[in-house]
């Protein structure tokens, strides 16, 4: 039976780092991941309502084949401003690409919002928080990091539960690792009707989110929660709720594979949230690769990715009922 890397984080894929930045008062945060050299890397959109930065660099057709960093974060369009921090304080230590030898770092850092807007004190007039906190995030990236109700997961909701941070991994042998990093904060349900059971309940391992299964029938009639008292919390609207997600993993993949991986992964965010990817949501997957375990060149190449895409949808299930868990 195959089991999660040591850490039970997306930072088992090892060159990994995660820091968060979070602002009480504001209720919001940063969630920062760094990469330790250019990796390979894609996005897979699906939500209807995305908030983003540089996912268009990603394109299998672009030129730009390896990413610093990734930035998931709370504040709505204000949030993407914490991607001008990040770039800057990697910029400042050399961190980026160079045109010539001697040329200026340009981080490629994509980044990717949640809308917390009707949380905290978000009376900031014309200074958004967020470029600090990325700062910030930077210098608070470490290979072990909190879940829950953190950075980016600070003012997130699932449903009507206290959304938050989640992160898991799975050891696929052979050297392979994959892991998956979430902010939940999505308009549809992450538990059974009626019930404190995690839709995710049958991917669960070590009950690492408490360990809960169905004792009964399960009701999947209507998983949509009740209308009326998500509008009175202002989560009906275009853009509001989003599952922003990272899959990483330490395989040679190209930025088509990593594409499929992104594609496949985005069956976690539907086995862990009923419903997913409506006209609310601003669902999306980033898929990493740091190359460093070389794949078969032949046919069984291809039977390895789908292996990896489909450990990164199991992954990324956990992370999510994980990160409103530790909410």
């Amino acid at each position: 039976m195959l089991k999660p890397g040591p850490r039970n984080l997306i930072t088992d894929v090892p060159g990994l780092t995660v820091g968060h930045a979070t602002d009480e008062a504001a209720e919001t945060g940063v969630t920062t991941l760094l990469c330790d050299a250019p990796w390979v890397a894609a996005v897979d959109v699906r939500g209807g309502g995305p908030g983003v930065r540089e996912t268009e660099t990603l394109a299998p057709e672009n030129l730009v084949n390896g990413i610093h960093g990734v930035v998931l974060t709370g504040g709505s369009v204000f949030g993407l401003a914490a991607a001008d921090g990040v770039v800057a304080r990697l910029a400042a230590r050399g961190i980026g690409l160079r045109l010539r030898p001697d040329g200026h770092a340009i981080p490629i850092v994509p980044a990717a919002v949640l809308h917390d807007l009707s949380r905290g004190d978000k009376d900031w007039g014309e200074e958004p928080p967020y470029r600090a906190l990325g700062l910030a995030s930077v210098d608070a990236a470490t290979a072990d990091f909190a879940l829950g109700s953190v950075g980016a997961g600070r003012g997130a909701m699932a449903g009507h539960l206290e959304g938050g941070i989640g992160s898991t991994s799975l050891d696929l042998a052979d050297g392979l690792m994959v892991g998956a990093l979430a902010a939940v904060n999505p308009v549809g349900s992450v538990v059974m009707p009626g019930s404190d059971v995690y839709w995710a309940w049958p991917f669960e391992i070590d009950g690492e989110y408490g360990g809960r299964f169905p004792k009964g029938p399960v009701d999947a009639r209507d998983p949509m929660p009740e209308g009326g008292r998500l509008a009175g919390l202002g989560r009906l609207s275009p853009g509001a709720n989003t599952t922003l997600a990272v899959i990483a993993t330490n395989a040679e993949l190209t930025k088509a594979e990593a594409k499929r991986v992104a594609i496949m992964a985005q069956d976690g965010i539907a086995r862990a949230v009923r419903p997913a990817h409506m006209p609310f949501d601003g669902d999306l997957v980033f898929a990493l690769a740091s190359g460093a375990v070389a794949l078969p060149s032949d046919g069984g190449r291809q039977r390895v990715i789908a292996r990896i895409g489909s450990a990164a949808a199991d992954c990324l299930a956990r992370a999510i009922a994980r990160g409103v868990h530790h909410a």
